[in-house]
């Protein structure tokens, strides 16, 4: 059984008394083990598995916990616990009490934002600032919705940016109607999850209740997930992080909740896990006499348990920036470990391009995480937003995502398009294409508020007869859309090879075969060839045709390669859920690991290279700026290092000769005890 194979202080931990407990876990120090060994103990001491829930950062780590205790006990007793993050398990809980929700992610919401924002003018005020962009504005709410619970919006905007005062009323009007816009469509992003499962909680007629409540990475929670935790009707937690951890002060982390625990919990239980089992005594030397300068919150030591003679971690310095990436590249070539044992990890994405062109130069695979994903991808995204809408034609964020490429279109008309359809078509845009109401214009009109910054937006009724000459279906030359004088040939060309898509995909269902028809559409074609086009196109506006070609066979190979990913599932909903819900945490190819620092929380390696220990750039001054702090920089040099096992090199240049910057040391480099300034 998993308890016993723990040490006294896991042990001890491990079987707390029910009621509030912090276990504090540095790392390497057996954290997984620990909270693996307290699910058994709490079915060993009758506790029902569908009365456990487990909450961690990623879906990754909730997945290999339940794994681990499945070894132990039934795999149908196992399979009742709740467990997956804080967005996983609240998007599941509110489908389970009948709440209809369509999670959207971020970017795809930011669009939305974009067109309502759109409408707005500001020209009419002198504030001596700029308003915010639509894509900073949707930033600053989520960082507001994660950190704040009890002020309003502009209350909060005033105690933090107070310059922009005068912008308050058109910000809260531009959210208001983002509200309402997502009520209507029921779209949800991650932060709506939380919101809306916690208001359910504290009606009290949910009916969802938990004997206890397990919560990975505590250090990183933030206000909302501080009041979610709360709300659930639960007697007993057991929380677990550490303080040195806490890295995730930019999505609103709020290191006092770990730190005032036994505050907020006066009959609090304190366990420390104080041995680790990951890194060689010099690595954790290292990193704990960097660690040692931040405030202490809770006492600890940490204990190596690794016997044995292990290398030292080593300082590589460079004249150049590039000649350092390329150094490290010829280094990992010859290094005695394989890739996939390796890990290169940076502060700045920046630096990731630097060694992935090094190490693709030396034929060295790599695949990277944190930076660019493979879900990222425009033309990853295409695809899937032409499977949503095929499931849901009410999907109106997938629609403008896809007519956004359409000639003459953009985000803000591609809303007044599918606002139209939806008014043709009953609110089905599927009859709007194939059962379209006659209506002479159905183009809304916006009403002018001059005070909100609202202007009007008029649309002139144009004739199809010019379509005549395309060689389009009948039925679809007498579709009131067409009638809009904006919509150019170009335009009238994509909406057709988009209406051929949705007539030809009738009889599709199974996700692999839908994912493919997508890809064959003329409306994936056109999206293809013209992101392959811009990508082949030079600084000097000419078009490389060899460029484009390689672009091309680039962008069908990762759609592909989504086809492929689409046979593991047999349900449509749930490969798109699980793209949404998931993406962030896959990572394509094999090879060495090219990581920013946050996404290589939890992980380890034997070897491992720290890139970039400049002055400025780790620390990083501009983070630091914006509402960062040293000792969050400093803790995210500690993440970075106890990610290594036997091997550890930091590495610094001098020089950037593109952009013609000269670089000193880190200061983490005199504190770990290389160099003194």
């Amino acid at each position: 059984m998993p308890l016993s194979r723990l040490n006294q202080e896991q042990l001890c931990a491990a079987t707390a008394p029910f009621g509030h407990n912090l276990i504090i876990a540095s790392a390497g120090t057996g954290k997984t083990s620990t909270i693996v060994a307290r699910i058994a103990y709490l079915l060993q001491e009758g506790v029902k598995p569908e009365e456990i829930l487990l909450l961690t950062f990623t879906n990754k780590a909730a997945h290999e916990m339940i794994e681990r205790v499945a070894r132990f006990f039934d795999s149908e007793t196992v399979k009742k616990i709740e467990a997956g993050t804080f967005h996983a398990i609240s998007h599941k809980l509110l489908k389970k009490i009948g709440k209809k929700i369509i999670l959207k992610q971020p970017k795809e919401l930011k669009i939305l934002l974009k067109t309502i924002h759109a409408k707005r003018r500001f020209d009419h005020i002198d504030a001596g600032v700029k308003p915010y962009q639509s894509s900073y504005l949707y930033d600053l709410f989520s960082l507001y919705q994660n950190s704040e619970i009890n002020l309003t919006f502009s209350e909060w905007l005033k105690k933090n940016e107070s310059e922009h005062s005068a912008y308050f009323d058109i910000y809260e009007d531009i959210l208001e109607e983002f509200g309402e816009e997502k009520r209507a469509f029921s779209y949800v992003d991650f932060n709506d999850l939380l919101i809306l499962l916690r208001d359910e909680l504290q009606k009290d007629g949910s009916g969802l209740f938990f004997k206890e409540i397990l919560i990975d990475e505590y250090q990183d929670t933030n206000t909302l997930q501080g009041s979610l935790i709360k709300a659930f009707t639960c007697n007993s937690i057991f929380c677990v992080g550490d303080y040195d951890q806490s890295i995730y002060a930019f999505n609103g982390a709020n290191i006092k909740i770990i730190g005032s625990f036994k505050e907020r919990y006066t009959d609090a239980n304190i366990f420390t896990l104080d041995k680790n089992y990951r890194s060689s005594h010099v690595i954790l030397l290292l990193a704990n006499r960097v660690i040692e300068k931040n405030p202490r919150l809770y006492p600890k030591e940490l204990k190596v348990t690794r016997e044995g003679k292990f290398e030292d971690p080593k300082l590589l310095v460079y004249n150049e920036l590039f000649e350092q990436y390329q150094a490290i590249a010829d280094k990992i070539s010859h290094s005695q470990n394989t890739h996939d044992e390796i890990a290169v990890i940076f502060r700045n994405n920046s630096s990731a391009d630097g060694i992935e062109a090094s190490l693709r130069e030396l034929g060295i695979k790599c695949k990277r995480k944190g930076s660019g994903s493979f879900f990222d991808s425009r033309e990853v995204k295409a695809v899937l937003d032409l499977v949503s809408l095929f499931v849901n034609p009410k999907d109106m964020m997938a629609f403008i995502h896809v007519f956004e490429y359409a000639k003459g279109v953009g985000a803000a008309f591609s809303k007044e398009l599918f606002d139209a359809l939806l008014k043709i078509g009953s609110g089905d845009i599927k009859k709007a294409f194939f059962e379209p109401e006659d209506v002479e214009n159905p183009f809304k009109k916006k009403v002018k508020n001059s005070q909100l910054g609202l202007f009007d937006d008029l649309h002139e009724i144009g004739s199809v007869g010019r379509f005549y000459a395309l060689g389009f279906d009948e039925g679809f030359l007498s579709n009131p859309i067409l009638k809009n004088s904006r919509i150019s040939e170009e335009g009238a060309k994509f909406i057709y090879g988009f209406y051929r898509f949705l007539k030809e995909s009738r009889s599709v269902k199974v996700p692999a075969s839908l994912v493919e028809h997508a890809i064959n559409s003329h409306t994936f074609e056109d999206i293809a060839n013209l992101l392959a086009k811009k990508r082949g196109t030079l600084k000097d506006g000419n078009v490389d045709k060899k460029l484009v070609d390689e672009a091309k066979e680039r962008i069908m190979r990762k759609a592909w390669l989504l086809r492929d990913l689409a046979k593991n599932y047999n349900d449509i909903f749930g490969f798109l859920n699980a793209l949404t819900l998931g993406s962030s945490e896959m990572s394509e190819g094999e090879g060495v690991n090219l990581l920013s620092i946050h996404a290589s929380k939890g992980l380890e390696f034997k070897e491992v290279y720290i890139v970039d220990l400049m002055d400025g750039r780790f620390p990083n001054k501009k983070l630091m700026s914006m509402g960062g702090s040293l000792e969050e920089e400093r803790r995210l040099f500690y993440v970075a290092t106890t990610r290594a096992k036997d091997r550890l090199f930091l590495s610094c240049a001098k020089y950037d000769k593109i952009k013609k910057i000269e670089y000193l040391p880190s200061q983490f480099l005199n504190e770990a005890g290389f160099i003194s300034r």
